[in-house]
């Protein structure tokens, strides 16, 4: 499976993408800012780059000129500036592509396609690991391979988000965990108190274990905590 990194403030638009990209048998990874962005491609495990041009910290052009000075990992830029002058700079230190925003999925997986094509990486699929085992807890199964759950032998109809959310707590039944540690595992940002976007998040999953039948609240918030996933009744 190909593994590309997004570096782009825009959280959900990454989201997207990665639902998207994730059925083409492509890996999303993502950052939210300059400096995160370049730590995570120091790491040698990403294919390709797609490097926004404007960052709250440091702009995709120097993220690019700091990137080119240590790595020839390729890099596709997005932006929603189309002016020449900004294609022609950012291919002049070192992009691969330039793709302007808003796109299409589908030329978005074709242009990340043809840059891996050109730079010769990942041409053939490198042997894939053992699968995870699934996860059981009495009626919910969570297959962290697959993506999948199911309650009852049911499956459950989740968003990527959603799926994230449900395998953190399965992992960790009967545990408090704080949105802290879920924000920074699930949307792989840093936390921001004021942000709701995981209790939006919440919110929906509960909603979903609710239709499928799962008995009284299995994800419950413990106030100035977090959120609490319980197995009773299951």
């Amino acid at each position: 499976m190909k593994s590309v990194l997004i570096v782009d403030d825009d959280v959900a638009l990454g989201s997207m993408i990665r639902e998207y990209l994730e059925r083409h048998e492509i890996r999303l990874s993502m950052r939210h800012n300059g400096k995160m962005g370049l730590e995570a491609a120091s790491s040698g495990e990403y294919d390709l780059m797609l490097l926004d041009v404007m960052l709250p910290d440091v702009d995709g052009f120097e993220v690019l000129r700091r990137l080119r000075a240590t790595s020839d990992l390729s890099v596709m830029l997005l932006s929603a500036r189309g002016e020449p002058a900004d294609r022609i700079r950012g291919l002049q230190l070192g992009a691969d592509d330039y793709l302007p925003k808003p796109f299409e999925p589908d030329e978005l997986v074709a242009r990340i396609e043809a840059v891996l094509r050109r730079s010769g990486k990942r041409v053939t699929e490198a042997p894939q690991p053992a699968p995870s085992p699934r996860i059981i807890v009495n009626d919910l199964m969570v297959d962290p391979s697959s993506r999948m759950a199911w309650y009852k032998a049911a499956p459950l109809d989740l968003t990527d988000i959603e799926f994230s959310l449900l395998l953190t707590f399965a992992q960790a039944p009967g545990a408090v965990l704080s949105r802290e540690e879920l924000v920074v595992g699930v949307f792989e940002r840093p936390f921001h108190p004021l942000n709701r976007n995981l209790d939006m998040h919440v919110s929906r999953l509960r909603k979903k274990l609710h239709a499928a039948n799962l008995p009284g609240n299995p994800i419950r918030t413990i106030r100035s905590e977090g959120y609490l996933f319980t197995v009773t009744g299951l």
